[in-house]
């Protein structure tokens, strides 16, 4: 199922992969952006890396579950596996992990409760697709 999905970006083949260990939140942010974008899930680090995938990432979904079983340092193990892939953390607002992994280098934490608008806006934003322009229009 398509929710409001830009047919262009359906056919790009842009890939996220998301690490966590919270199936719950995995399958939720897989389901949000599995129409625009390839998306692989793993529940940790080291099998991302392995994955015959892991020679094209565009963006890299860090769960706090993940931050916390393998330290905030995971972020900098991200950035030199994949130089110049985004690091985005997620998980709820106020989560320790959430905070070291962005003190440490990801670029932005994603909320829990997720949203689909902010999730994709967020993805979209750091794979650099340009933001689709949303003007309501009041009616009288």
């Amino acid at each position: 199922m398509q929710i409001g999905v830009d047919t262009a970006r359906a056919v790009e083949s842009k890939r996220a992969f998301i690490l966590d260990l919270d199936d719950v939140s995995a399958t939720a942010l897989q389901f949000m952006l599995a129409d625009e974008l390839e998306v692989h899930v793993f529940p940790g680090s080291a099998q991302a890396q392995q994955h015959p995938a892991a020679d094209r990432v565009d963006v890299l979904l860090l769960g706090a579950s993940v931050i916390e079983a393998e330290s905030p340092m995971v972020v900098e193990r991200l950035q030199q596996a994949w130089p110049g892939v985004p690091v985005l953390a997620f998980g709820p607002a106020a989560d320790a992990g959430v905070q070291a992994a962005l003190a440490q280098g990801a670029r932005t934490a994603i909320e829990r409760p997720f949203k689909l608008e902010t999730v994709r806006r967020k993805v979209n934003a750091h794979i650099g697709r340009r933001a689709l322009l949303d003007i309501p229009v009041a009616r009288a």
